[in-house]
């Protein structure tokens, strides 16, 4: 579970792609490479496509650019391969970037690449992002201690994060900073979003210090979900998330309100997403929290414009 495709990322974090239909851009659209790339269309049905629309052309098609990459890796981590199959899949990944930075990307990278020239884009924040998918592909993750949850949430989330800023305009402290909150607020909150549907899958995301702290021994999946403390665990994290959302406020409260308005868009929708949870509580059935069509509408309308 990441924040990048799977997980609702993006990542500028976006989130993640339902199917649908490509919609229009709010400004104008997609330039004919990202168009013709598929990126925009990888993105549709996301609350990032949202946040996305409203950044000038150039930016946006970027960031559709980096979306997609996120999305591609990420289809080879979640595949039913067998996992010595992914990590085979991941390591091509690898490859590819080391030859787009070397002047020879293939042809389904070409507008990456000039995304990646024109904002100076890191390679080292592109490896990142397929080591946090490595991680994935290698095995299933279960109730990993903390240290190890977070750098998978910086390498599938604030790494992403850094690509994003850059495509912003955001300065390089208060961008690395922001990209560092923002992105691990968005991840935990997705951890906690997709309990049920990662348990599905043999995936457990909650910390082990935690599940210990709870009296929780077990770390088999569907059984820590139907732990009478399991409320105590989820709490905690969904403490440590609001803290990450409070920090990334306070980068974005003193850059300019254009270099920030995507991913506050981004911040506030997963606010409302993890606030919605912890009114709901974590005792099953647990409905899945979302953000509506139109509070999601109203949201971009609030950041982009007003």
């Amino acid at each position: 579970m990441r924040l990048v495709p799977q997980k609702d990322c993006l990542v500028a974090w976006g989130a993640r792609p339902a199917p649908s239909s490509d919609r229009q851009a709010m400004n104008d659209a997609p330039s004919a490479e990202s168009h013709s790339s598929g990126a925009p269309s990888r993105a549709s049905g996301s609350s990032f496509y949202t946040a996305m629309r409203i950044l000038p052309r150039a930016q946006r098609d970027a960031m559709f650019e980096i979306y997609s990459f996120c999305r591609l890796v990420d289809d080879v981590a979640d595949s039913t391969a067998p996992h010595a199959e992914r990590s085979l899949g991941i390591a091509e990944w690898r490859s590819r970037i080391e030859a787009l930075y070397a002047g020879r990307p293939a042809p389904e990278l070409r507008a990456l690449a000039q995304a990646v020239r024109d904002f100076s884009l890191r390679k080292e924040d592109f490896l990142a992002v397929i080591d946090g998918m490595a991680m994935d592909a290698a095995e299933d993750i279960r109730a990993p201690d903390w240290a190890t949850l977070d750098l998978y949430c910086d390498r599938v989330a604030s790494a992403v994060g850094r690509l994003s800023v850059r495509v912003f305009g955001v300065g390089e402290q208060d961008g690395v900073a922001l990209a560092h909150h923002l992105g691990r607020a968005l991840q935990l909150t997705n951890i906690l979003r997709d309990v049920d549907e990662d348990a599905e899958i043999g995936r457990l995301y909650l910390p082990q210090e935690e599940l210990r702290k709870a009296g929780i021994v077990s770390i088999d999946p569907k059984a820590v979900l139907t732990s009478a403390s399991l409320g105590q665990v989820c709490e905690a994290v969904a403490a440590r998330a609001l803290s990450h959302f409070h920090e990334a406020d306070i980068i974005m409260a003193r850059n300019p309100r254009r270099t920030v308005k995507a991913p506050r868009i981004m911040e506030e929708v997963y606010r409302v997403m993890l606030q919605g949870m912890m009114a709901r509580g974590w005792t099953a059935p647990r409905t899945r929290v979302s953000v509506s069509g139109l509070r999601l509408s109203w949201i971009a309308v609030q950041y982009a414009i007003i």
